[in-house]
């Protein structure tokens, strides 16, 4: 799914991606090997963001891109989600499983902004970024995602806990006397 309308329409930059995502043309045998679905969401993310930058007016260099811009690409996705989230006065705010309809807003899950965030920053580094300056790294962005999260749990009156990690099973000690844990022989 496409986000942002492209700039030159008339140019071969469909053939270009297609060809660059292992698209290929048919029957040559040295084709690129197909990208991870990880890798695959991270350069579409990377396109959109071009894009977004792009079309900002006054439109944005790499380079100029702060925190603040990348909050207002997150802003820029709500539009395209589907995540309901209850406003306070919502009678179903709190509720996980509201019975009926209602008119709340549409948004980004907190979870596939964290995840877009994740890969942007990611692809910034690749794509020649320092990371001391990336932007998606930004404590505005963190705030902001921490913010969403938290507003998100209490429309839908679910938690989100911190995963605790599983501690390694400790190794048995080994037992003393080894005819001490054997069955009696029957008689």
């Amino acid at each position: 799914m496409e986000l942002m309308p492209k700039a030159d329409e008339g140019s071969n930059s469909d053939l270009q991606e297609h060809l660059a995502v292992g698209g290929g043309v048919s029957g040559a045998s040295s084709a690129p090997p197909s990208l991870s679905r990880y890798e695959s969401q991270k350069r579409r993310d990377w396109n959109t963001f071009g894009q977004y930058l792009k079309h900002h007016r006054p439109p944005l260099s790499l380079a100029r891109c702060s925190g603040a811009h990348v909050l207002e690409f997150m802003r820029y996705l709500d539009q395209f989600g589907k995540t309901k989230v209850h406003v306070t006065a919502c009678p179903f705010f709190g509720h996980p499983c509201p019975p009926a309809p209602c008119s709340c807003p549409l948004r980004q899950a907190w979870g596939s902004l964290d995840a877009i965030v994740g890969r942007l920053r990611a692809a910034y580094e690749e794509n020649g970024g320092r990371q001391e300056t990336n932007p998606f790294g930004a404590r505005a962005v963190r705030l902001y995602l921490r913010e969403v999260r938290d507003l998100q749990s209490k429309a839908r009156g679910v938690s989100y806990e911190k995963k605790k990690r599983k501690k390694p099973p400790r190794p048995r000690p080994p037992p003393e006397h080894p005819d001490q844990h054997q069955l009696p022989l029957p008689p």
